[in-house]
């Protein structure tokens, strides 16, 4: 790896421990209306959640995201299901703090290695891993996360891959985020349990709130060493 590329991803690296520290639950946001963007994220917000993944998956969800940075100063956006290049670029652009993928092909590690934005690669198997790897991305996204073996997993590939940290998400839900989390490579949990695409439409945001307060308290309850 060339020494600038090799400089930008010590940056990188370094900004995104600096932000995984406000987890460890990341929301993942689909937004199917853009006038939902800015209340759904306060609703996040004032139950304790700063990160929010905002899905490229509708048509809304770039303006939403871009209303929330504007709007909601608080709120720690990324922007989840970056599939090419452009879409990194796209979320760079916007002015997404990080950004995150459900895999990962060469071009777009390649891209990532020589943008400035905190990019988080999705990986399911040992092979894939091995690639983010020797591209500079030591955490990443496993994703499908149950699907792929789930906690047992993630428990296998820490041995042989020790410096990669993970942040599960597929199948994760209020039962069981605190199993994930209590593994020591697990630095972050995804899930869009916190905020149902139901409760989106309805408008419902105490209901997302509270939510989202019970949720922190019962990983606090049930937190020990790491």
């Amino acid at each position: 790896m060339p020494q600038d590329v090799a400089s930008l991803s010590d940056t990188r690296d370094e900004k995104l421990a600096e932000l995984l520290h406000f987890g460890p639950i990341i929301p993942v946001i689909t937004i199917d209306r853009l006038e939902d963007g800015v209340p759904l994220a306060r609703a996040l917000i004032a139950g304790g959640l700063r990160l929010l993944e905002i899905t490229l998956r509708t048509p809304a969800a770039i303006d939403a995201a871009a209303a929330i940075i504007a709007e909601v100063p608080e709120a720690i956006v990324g922007i989840g299901t970056v599939l090419t290049p452009d879409d990194l670029e796209r979320a760079q652009t916007l002015g997404a703090r990080f950004a995150l993928s459900p895999g990962a092909t060469p071009a777009l590690l390649e891209a990532a290695t020589r943008s400035v934005i905190p990019f988080i690669p999705g990986i399911a198997t040992p092979s894939e891993l091995m690639e983010a790897l020797a591209y500079g991305f030591k955490t990443v996204k496993f994703f499908p996360a149950a699907a792929s073996g789930g906690i047992p997993a993630l428990k296998a590939l820490a041995g042989p891959f020790p410096q990669a940290r993970f942040c599960p998400t597929g199948g994760i839900d209020e039962k069981n985020a605190k199993d994930w989390l209590a593994l020591p490579n697990v630095i972050a949990v995804g899930g869009s349990w916190i905020c149902p695409s139901s409760e989106i439409s309805a408008g419902a945001w105490d209901q997302i709130t509270n939510r989202t307060r019970q949720t922190i308290s019962s990983l606090s309850q049930n937190s020990g060493p790491r």
